[in-house]
């Protein structure tokens, strides 16, 4: 008796090994990916959203062998458009939206009606032929709600519900259309609370101060890149002149690119990532061999150009959510940096006036370099692979004139900067304070 069962959970074990792919493959939706419209009229708003029949596991629609019975598809189809409803919550003001009236209907997976609103929009509003062929979770729901607002200069929200438990995996990609200004494309992760369609300017302003601020503190290789600028100094006093040059240079590549003024090839993010970690080897040589300091903002200026750029690619995906506050956006995420650079250095100059107590001043100097630097070289060599294998760019009379007008640009700021440094070492000659002088005034004092 007991082998019997011994033998028949065995065969329940190996049953349930065996299909579990297939239950797994079935639980995971193979198209996550929601598109939606949002009109805004001056009376009302329209929200156009078409949903694959994978996401809505839970509406149940009835079936005809492998294909679903679309002529008794309406109570099924009704629920449907109430989880939807719930699911894409839209918002005036902070207060909760309901539709005045919704309609929807099953399309094919080959329906291309989302392509503009106006197709969307007919395509939502149509009856289901009841002759075509919809397979199980290889359809769409095509639906159009409507709702009352009452002005549509008001502040829209908008929150993507559907599937929670595949949290950030939707996405919910929106064309907004608002009255007056230009439309605007975003997309939304499923889990990522309301998003505001068309933001106040300090409502962008403030969440982008505190994107560039997460962006510097978790940017390890522009930390790496800051530290071994900071090691040969003693006090912030003669950094202002570094800083400002890093700051301004990576503010114009920067903004540069927000305006799609920067290079667009494939080879060109990896290029500037092995960059980045080249100006961290460079700079942590600088240091081992002896640094001319009174000139250093020059090079970090430079390398700063770099990391600008690099700044962008951090950027780009969030300016979606800048509504129609660029310029404020940019501005905050450049301001959000300086806070988190600031914020660094208040950490930074501390600690190496600790450590300086602990271990000689150029013994020290030299190990932390070369310990950034060896990182560095590690990143520089892991990045190098995946640039060499990038194609490069033909270069052709439109990409001439785009390089001329950066060497032009970058050719004036640099003057602007020369002749800014000058004058400060005129009104300022004890800005800096070399570690090689104080060095020997303390050999001297011992």
């Amino acid at each position: 008796m007991l082998s019997r069962w011994l033998r028949f959970a065995a065969a329940t074990t190996v049953g349930v090994a065996l299909a579990s792919p297939f239950v797994v493959a079935h639980d995971l939706p193979t198209n996550t990916v929601m598109n939606a419209f949002v009109k805004i009229e001056p009376e009302q708003a329209h929200l156009v959203v078409r949903v694959p029949l994978d996401l809505l596991r839970g509406a149940s629609f009835p079936m005809k062998g492998p294909q679903y019975d679309l002529a008794a598809a309406g109570p099924a189809m009704q629920a449907a458009l109430k989880g939807l409803a719930d699911g894409l919550p839209l918002w005036e003001n902070g207060q909760r939206l309901m539709p005045s009236s919704s309609n929807g209907r099953l399309s094919l997976p080959s329906d291309r009606s989302f392509e503009d609103y106006d197709r969307a929009l007919e395509s939502a509003n149509r009856s289901t032929d009841p002759t075509i062929a919809i397979y199980y979770a290889q359809g769409f729901v095509d639906a159009h709600f409507i709702y009352p607002i009452s002005s549509p200069d008001s502040v829209f929200k908008i929150q993507t519900q559907v599937a929670e438990d595949l949290g950030s995996l939707t996405k919910l990609t929106i064309r907004y259309l608002p009255t007056g200004e230009s439309s605007r494309v975003m997309m939304i992760a499923g889990g990522s609370g309301p998003v505001a369609l068309n933001p106040a300017w300090y409502q962008a302003g403030s969440g982008f101060v505190m994107l560039g601020v997460e962006h510097i503190l978790s940017g390890i290789d522009h930390l790496l890149f800051l530290f071994c600028l900071v090691i040969p100094f003693h006090r912030l006093r003669g950094l202002i002149s570094v800083i400002t040059a890093f700051t301004l240079a990576h503010s114009i590549t920067l903004i540069g690119a927000a305006y799609h003024l920067a290079p667009q090839g494939v080879w060109f993010p990896p290029f500037v990532e092995t960059a980045i970690a080249a100006s961290i080897v460079y700079m942590g040589l600088e240091n081992i061999v002896g640094a001319d300091l009174r000139h250093r903002w020059l090079i970090t200026g430079m390398f700063g150009l770099v990391h600008g750029f690099g700044f962008s690619y951090a950027l780009e995906q969030q300016l979606q959510f800048a509504g129609s506050h660029l310029l404020v956006s940019l501005f905050s995420f450049n301001l959000g940096i300086e806070i988190g650079q600031a914020v660094v250095l208040a950490l930074m100059l501390p600690a190496l006036a600790l450590s300086r107590r602990v271990v000689p001043e150029r013994t020290g100097a030299i190990i932390l370099s070369a310990v950034v630097a060896h990182t560095g070289w590690h990143w520089m060599m892991e990045r190098w692979q995946v640039l060499r294998q990038a194609p490069w760019p033909q270069l052709d009379a439109a990409d001439l004139v785009i390089l001329a007008r950066w060497v032009v640009g970058l050719l004036l700021v640099f003057g602007a900067a020369h002749v800014f440094a000058k004058w400060a070492e005129r009104r300022f000659p004890e800005r800096v304070e070399l570690p090689e002088r104080q060095m020997g005034h303390s050999e001297r004092a011992a």
